[in-house]
């Protein structure tokens, strides 16, 4: 079970003492690995993503039976200097889509057999302009994160979390560049669309809200200062799932940002994930390194909304599929090479 979390400490706590993976099932998952009918590493990857799975679960000969994906969508107050091609009013209508199933997370949701939950945090409350100062208070950044913690299902067996916010590419920049340092360039990029004097003008107000808030190196104190509350949200599902021993997918770009702030929390905060895939957005693969995760695909998305994530829950159910479902040499009479 969960803790509640009345304060940002136990946040911290609760990640810094989350249990790791289940040392008896990796090992005889690599085992097992080890015997079935095929060439040592032939399915090359899916060996070792099945293998990791088993670990967080627990269970040598695991089923990927009950996945999450789950939608949070918030409003930023920085999308008033232009920084989105679309209007912040976009953002509601879109959970509005969600949830009577006609975006495009739906169908993939649907395809991988996954059940979907859509949370919007204060939609008509947006962050602050984080060039002016501090996107939320501590209040608010907590409030994200208890939202983001309690929508985790306990009974899941994985999860994928997404976003849906106008203008959330702009923090996701900030909080990339205020963690792993560069120049603005290196992290902005062109988010919904906008052209040359559109980019131009967001890096701008990436370097201005860098300048302003990035002297800290803690993860909670730069996800406050320039996130946004569904990124807050996403951070605080991950670090749940991590908790309960449930592997994650993290989806593209904004998605990634959010973990890379529970990374300076706690150096163990992502072994619980992997990446769905390598969006389109400029500065997600150089995020990716940064976090030391190669991707699962890369198709050219620039969605979010989770799309990524889960189209690669597919890809994590036909490694544990094999991995439990093949024979061993001795179950099929097959001659050990």
């Amino acid at each position: 079970m969960l803790p509640d979390l009345t304060d940002l400490t136990e946040f911290r706590t609760a990640l810094n003492q989350a249990p790791g993976p289940d040392g008896d099932a990796l090992s005889a998952a690599q085992d097992r690995n080890g015997q079935l009918t095929k060439p040592p590493g032939a399915l090359g990857r899916l060996e070792d993503l099945a293998i990791w799975y088993a670990g967080w679960r627990g269970v040598a000969r695991p089923q990927v039976e009950a996945p999450q994906v789950v939608v949070f969508a918030g409003n930023h107050g920085v999308t008033a200097q232009g920084v989105s091609a679309f209007p912040a009013e976009v953002t509601a209508q879109m959970v509005a889509n969600f949830q009577h199933g006609g975006a495009a997370i739906n169908q993939l949701a649907g395809a991988a057999g996954a059940r979907m939950d859509v949370h919007a945090l204060d939609l008509d409350r947006p962050t602050d302009d984080f060039t002016k100062g501090p996107a939320m208070s501590e209040a608010d950044l907590l409030d994200a994160l208890r939202t983001g913690w309690a929508a985790v299902d306990p009974s899941v067996d994985l999860l994928v979390v997404g976003e849906m916010g106008i203008g959330n590419t702009t923090p996701a920049a900030a909080l990339a560049c205020a963690l792993f340092g560069g120049e603005a360039s290196d992290w902005t990029g062109r988010g919904t669309g906008v052209d040359e004097v559109g980019l131009a003008n967001k890096t701008r107000v990436v370097a201005e809200g860098v300048a302003l808030h990035g002297g800290s190196d803690d993860g909670l104190d730069i996800l406050r200062c320039l996130g946004g509350r569904e990124i807050a949200a996403i951070a605080g599902a991950i670090a749940a799932a991590r908790v309960l021993r449930i592997p994650v997918i993290l989806d593209g770009f904004i998605c990634t940002a959010a973990a890379a702030c529970l990374g300076r929390v706690s150096g163990t905060a992502l072994d619980h994930a992997v990446a769905g895939h390598q969006s389109a957005e400029s500065a997600h693969a150089r995020l990716l390194q940064a976090l030391d995760k190669e991707p699962l695909l890369s198709l050219g998305l620039r969605l979010g909304e989770g799309s990524g994530g889960a189209l690669a829950i597919n890809i994590l159910k036909s490694a544990v599929a094999c991995h439990s479902g093949m024979a061993t040499f001795a179950e099929a009479g097959v001659t050990d090479g």
